[in-house]
């Protein structure tokens, strides 16, 4: 007779074991289980707090500093802050504020070494002469002159340290940093190009938040979305600055550009909107400017590359109108698409262009920006060596000054950086031979520049305006 489980394994019914108590192993102890652990908050980084950030323009970590932060998430159960809910703005110590940005907690980590930290302070302080001069065991730190200072900020294109400036100028510049120190605006469209922006610009309240703009490339009207933007291109008529053009080329300023370009001569007084959407879209990529919504004082030249479709923004230097200092230039950019093309280059040979037919010298209005003053370097070097390879006969500071219209101060500095003047007797000669001057242009090749045309200029000079100009 079939037992009753060989009887259910016949039927196909399951058999079911009934738990019952396990025994454990003698000598083996009790193990409770760990409840499971909370994460910790991670850490809030304050104001001024020195770190190290993972860069998006080369993917390493550099020493930085955070400038300020926002909320993105929620503070934790308990109610305390969690440093993953915010986002941070942080400005890397060794690069100029246009490589500023946001970034996310997992891109910070804090600096508790003593070397790096003191790497940070050095980077920080006025009172180097160079952010990288670091003197090595046994050796005495060269006491920094104020002249010295000086020399180190205008070969390397540094800015004024704020102790150096005046008490007035301290607080406009304490002023200035305060409130541009977080860019607004973080990218725009302008015509093909999508550009992310440098640093702060004042526009009107509705935009000023806005993470991008959308510009009309001819009429620099700047609105909100890129559907309104589409809107506006079908109903603006405008396919080129407004104001006179005073200059056009045939063919293309070099073998490395594509379209011919011109110049617009613009009045701020007659297209004041034109001029103060150009201040603000300059703005974006100039640290330094003050000038916005007072355009009335200045006159505004702009540059363009000209094809089948219209004319299309470059760049521009704007000049006042009545300059008692004898600026021939108060700001000038090259917009970040057409950068490393001799266009900055370009616009500086203009401003001197105008100024031969003034019949005056000229300098620009300071202090320069760091890419602007790259520029004139430049400019003034490559302008000073053609001249003393192609002139035959004598020449002074002052016929050098006569010929190109660059102030003989300029000229000075210059030619002191390259070693070919001298001082004697009270005053500044040249010491120039005609091989030191080709192992320059070595360096410097003339090759590759852009020229102006004087020929087509159709310009004339202003009358000067009864009512003395304003300052910018």
């Amino acid at each position: 007779m079939a037992s009753d489980a060989e009887e259910k394994e016949k039927t196909g019914e399951a058999m079911v074991a009934t738990p019952g108590p396990v025994q454990r192993p003698e000598g083996l102890a009790e193990v409770e289980e760990e409840p499971p652990k909370t994460p910790e908050p991670k850490r809030v980084y304050e104001a001024g707090t020195q770190v190290s950030c993972k860069a998006s323009f080369d993917g390493q970590n550099h020493p930085a500093e955070v400038v300020d932060r926002r909320r993105v998430g929620r503070t934790d159960t308990a109610g305390a802050d969690d440093g993953g809910a915010y986002l941070y703005y942080v400005h890397y110590l060794e690069y100029n504020k246009r490589l500023d940005e946001w970034v996310e907690h997992g891109r910070l980590s804090p600096i508790t070494s003593p070397a790096e930290l003191k790497k940070c302070d050095s980077l920080r302080s006025p009172s180097v002469l160079s952010p990288r001069h670091d003197a090595g065991p046994g050796q005495l730190e060269r006491k920094v002159t104020r002249n010295l200072k000086r020399r180190y900020d205008e070969i390397h294109h540094t800015a004024p340290d704020v102790e150096d400036l005046t008490p007035a100028e301290r607080t406009l510049e304490k002023e200035h940093e305060e409130k541009t120190k977080v860019k607004n605006i973080q990218m725009i469209e302008l015509g093909k190009y999508e550009l992310d922006t440098w640093y702060y610009s004042p526009f009107p309240d509705e935009y000023a938040s806005a993470f991008k703009l959308f510009f009309c490339e001819y009429c620099l009207k700047y609105m909100h979305s890129k559907k309104t933007l589409v809107k506006h291109m079908h109903k603006c008529q405008a396919r080129k600055p407004p104001g006179r053009e005073i200059y056009a080329s045939t063919r293309p300023p070099s073998v490395r550009h594509k379209n011919p370009v011109c110049f617009h001569e613009i009045d701020g007084a007659k297209d004041k909107r034109y001029c103060q959407s150009l201040c603000l879209l300059s703005k974006l990529f100039l640290d330094h400017k003050t000038c916005y919504y007072d355009v009335e004082h200045f006159w505004f030249y702009v540059l363009t590359e000209r094809d089948a479709q219209g004319h299309h923004i470059v760049g521009y230097f704007s000049k006042e109108k009545n300059s008692q200092e004898g600026f021939n230039l108060a700001c000038i950019l090259t917009l970040p698409s057409y950068q490393r093309k001799g266009y900055g280059k370009l616009l500086i040979a203009f401003s001197y262009e105008l100024s031969k037919l003034e019949g005056k010298v000229g300098t620009p209005e300071r202090p320069l920006s760091d890419l602007g003053l790259v520029s004139y370097r430049s400019y003034w070097t490559r302008v000073l060596l053609g001249l003393l390879r192609d002139y035959k006969g004598s020449l002074s500071i002052k016929d050098l000054s006569t010929l190109t219209a660059i102030r003989t101060e300029d000229i000075v500095q210059t030619l002191q950086t390259l070693n070919l003047v001298k001082y004697y007797k009270g005053q500044h000669i040249l010491n120039v031979t005609q091989r030191a001057v080709e192992e320059h242009l070595k360096v410097h090749k003339l090759s590759r520049d852009v020229a102006i045309d004087s020929s087509r200029i159709t310009w004339k000079p202003h009358a000067a305006p009864n009512s003395s100009s304003k300052k910018k």
